[in-house]
């Protein structure tokens, strides 16, 4: 029976994961902070499925911890879905370094120090696929969220240099470009209804994409486009948009 690891399961997207694996036959490895709700998901994947599944404590930020939790795996991953993320408050950020600090902590430091260990040990066994989600806020600054963006920027690029790095092994590694998303991260924000996913379709989309190896995805398709538009505005002309 095969294994994913969903590091940040308690997210909307990585529910939707968590899902749509037991569904099909993996065993479920759900890690994050918030243990208590995590059982509670194992349990119903348990009950739903007839699934394996177990918790897992990960803190994205203590980094000094990722060497330890990765050499206490009893299993070596198939998958793994890097879930976790933290959009923050722009206005806060700009003007609070703690907030910045969590904001590029949660979204590119503690991403690139786990998927580091996680590598290694992908590729010392010469299987499995790292897929991470990333975001289309990375493709180009917006003045409402950069210091976000700028993250996840780092995170994209870092994800391209390892799929170049690993491309000779039996590692894959997906980068997930997910537009705006109907999960707890979004909420209270207006978003166009037609750009907006809801987590099982996006779910579906990283299944189906893991399936089939492919190297990046958005979800919804539909950004590919509009990121493809925004990413070729002279920068004269985009700078005095109201974009954000």
């Amino acid at each position: 029976m095969p294994d994913i690891l969903i590091l940040g399961a308690s997210s909307g997207i990585a529910a939707a994961c968590a899902h749509k694996y037991a569904a099909n036959g993996y065993t479920v490895w759900l890690a994050g902070r918030n243990r208590a709700l995590l059982q509670t998901q194992a349990s119903d994947l348990a009950i739903r499925y007839k699934a394996q599944a177990h918790v897992l404590f990960f803190d994205a930020v203590d980094y000094e911890s990722h060497k330890a939790f990765v050499d206490s795996l009893s299993f070596v991953p198939d998958v793994v879905l890097l879930a976790f993320g933290y959009l923050g408050d722009q206005t806060l950020a700009e003007r609070d370094w703690q907030e910045s600090e969590r904001i590029i902590g949660s979204n590119y430091t503690g991403a690139v120090s786990i998927v580091n260990q996680l590598a290694i040990l992908l590729e010392k066994n010469n299987k499995g696929v790292i897929a991470g989600i990333s975001s289309v806020a990375g493709l180009r600054g917006k003045k409402n969220n950069y210091i976000y963006g700028s993250a996840k920027a780092g995170f994209t690029t870092y994800l391209s240099g390892l799929r170049n790095k690993l491309a000779k092994t039996g590692v894959h590694v997906l980068t997930i470009l997910p537009g705006f998303v109907d999960t707890k991260m979004t909420e209270g924000m207006k978003l166009s209804k037609p750009l907006t996913a809801q987590p099982e379709a996006v779910a579906d989309d990283i299944y189906n994409a893991i399936s089939k190896k492919k190297n990046v995805i958005y979800t919804k398709s539909l950004w590919r486009y509009i990121m493809f538009v925004i990413s070729n505005i002279p920068e004269p002309i985009y700078k005095k948009l109201s974009l954000g």
